[in-house]
């Protein structure tokens, strides 16, 4: 691995490392989530001039309104999607800079993830190319819309926060499977829904703070 990709400083292993024991200190309990994000550079999906602080648990901007999600959020979010199991397909709402793309990626046999906004899906397709990361597919579309070509989906990961999923996502949830999502407005939680035989089953949790999702017209 490159020094670029490595980092030194405060973006190096070593750092990277720190990182890892301060989530387990904050409850996160999934080895195979913890290995995958020791593994993951962070600091190469945001801006350079914050790639010091990129270790930090924060969420940081990354241009066009938007921010990468804090580390306990993503190793918590990744954590409740796996649920200590193997994934098969799962779709990610809100690529935004791919940083959990990466780590869907490692944790799954395909990831099919959508964004709105045209340019920052461009940027984000040219870094994670360049990270030779191929089992996963980037669109530039609505994601409340799902990719039902794709599906159905053993997991549904949403990076934004919104008050409800619409019936033509959750239609596209596999049995067995289930949706990770931030719900709410003012007061955000985030939340699983789990597809069974009689039907959805939803469970509140800790409070979150994300940013809204997008709707309307798709960004070029």
């Amino acid at each position: 691995m490159s020094t670029h990709v490595s980092g030194i400083g405060m973006t190096s292993q070593r750092t990277r490392m720190r990182m890892i024991e301060r989530l387990r200190d904050q409850g996160i309990a999934d080895e195979v989530v913890l290995s995958v994000m020791n593994t993951i550079p962070r600091h190469l999906f945001i801006e350079e001039a914050l790639a010091s602080r990129a270790y930090e648990d924060v969420s940081l901007p990354i241009n066009f309104g938007q921010t990468i999600s804090s580390p306990w959020i993503v190793a918590r979010m990744s954590e409740l999607l796996r649920a200590n199991s193997n994934l098969g397909n799962v779709l990610e709402i809100g690529t935004g800079c791919g940083y959990q793309t990466a780590i869907l990626a490692q944790l799954a046999r395909q990831v099919y993830s959508i964004e709105r906004i045209g340019p920052l899906l461009t940027r984000t397709r040219i870094r994670l190319h360049k990270l030779q990361i191929r089992n996963i597919f980037l669109k530039h579309a609505d994601g409340m819309l799902g990719l039902s070509e794709s599906g159905p989906f053993d997991g549904i990961i949403i990076t934004a926060v919104t008050a409800h999923i619409p019936p033509v996502l959750l239609n596209q949830l596999a049995l067995g499977g289930r949706i990770v999502f931030p719900k709410g407005s003012r007061k955000q939680n985030l939340c699983i829904i789990e597809r069974n035989t009689q039907g959805f089953i939803e469970t509140v949790l800790e409070e979150v703070n994300f940013v809204p999702i997008l709707s309307g017209v798709i960004k070029k």
